[in-house]
């Protein structure tokens, strides 16, 4: 049994907490809305726990990170642990590292997977930082992993940053298969020759080459909503899409398919485009083909 402090009872963090409880670990965890919270403050967390202290760190990325760690950075002692698992971008953790560092006090960068599924079916975790600091937070990784090979839900990525780049190409990716599942069920929706999209996707769970987690989340969505008439088409982006691209810019690397997604999702907010405007203007001048008046 380990004590970790966690700052940040959110969707994730929340059952974060819970998973690592039933794991035989304690807990101490600090949110500001205090009907969840186990402790008064961010100091009263750090006064709760024994030293040498491990405090994972699980808030919305940029300002509020770097506050937080700052603000461990106060009250931690030489030879504690903070570990960031929130989405922040890998630049942002080498300032958080040497910040810490200047006291003593280790770093570790996780990049989370697993959503609001994770209590039971584990997060995959991805860890930038030093060996030793991996070692002893090893029995909190081992927790909320997926049960299994440990190499199957956890890697250690390399240095400091490396967990959290690995979690941007990881959302990177998620962002192009999201979109071709999407694309996909609107060609199918759009075919007159296909009679019950739901059960066709459905079909694809077991034995085809794209049946995925994915799939199956899609396939609960179009249980509960068979053409999707309750949502909105409006998408937004936690800003990994963007850094994987700004990464792939800065190493020559072709990255069509997630590009291609973000911007699909840049689209999915325009209620009027100026773009396919211009784009139906030119079809109509050269082409003579028809047009739809705006408030027709």
């Amino acid at each position: 049994m380990v004590q970790l402090g966690l700052i940040g009872l959110g969707k994730m963090g929340f059952n974060m907490r819970e998973r690592l409880r039933a794991a035989g670990h304690e807990v101490v965890g600090y949110d500001r809305n205090a009907e969840v919270s186990d402790s008064s403050s961010v100091e009263d967390l750090v006064s709760k726990l024994a030293a040498p202290r491990v405090v994972w760190v699980m808030v919305p990325a940029g300002d509020a990170t770097r506050q937080t760690v700052t603000e461990l950075g106060e009250l931690l002692d030489e030879g504690d642990l903070v570990i960031d698992g929130g989405n922040s971008k890998f630049t942002d953790d080498k300032l958080n590292a040497d910040l810490l560092a200047a006291k003593g006090i280790g770093y570790l960068d996780a990049g989370v997977s697993g959503g609001v599924w994770g209590k039971d079916n584990g997060y995959g975790l991805m860890v930038g930082g030093a060996e030793a600091d991996v070692a002893s937070a090893m029995p909190i990784f081992d927790a909320l992993r997926p049960e299994g090979p440990r190499e199957e839900g956890f890697s250690h990525a390399g240095s400091v940053g490396a967990g959290h780049y690995a979690k941007m190409v990881h959302n990177g990716i998620e962002y192009g298969l999201m979109q071709a599942f999407a694309e996909g069920f609107e060609l199918l929706e759009a075919a007159k020759v296909v009679e019950d999209v739901p059960s066709v996707i459905k079909g694809w769970q077991r034995g085809t080459v794209v049946r995925s987690w994915l799939l199956d989340l899609l396939v609960r969505a179009l249980d509960e909503d068979p053409e999707l008439d309750d949502l909105e088409g409006y998408v937004e982006d936690s800003g990994e899409g963007r850094w994987t691209l700004e990464e792939a810019i800065n190493n020559a690397v072709p990255a069509p398919v997630i590009s291609a997604a973000l911007f699909a999702r840049f689209a999915s907010r325009q209620e009027h485009s100026s773009a396919m405007r211009a784009v139906a203007a030119l079809r109509q001048q050269f082409g003579g083909h028809a047009v739809k008046k705006a408030g027709g």
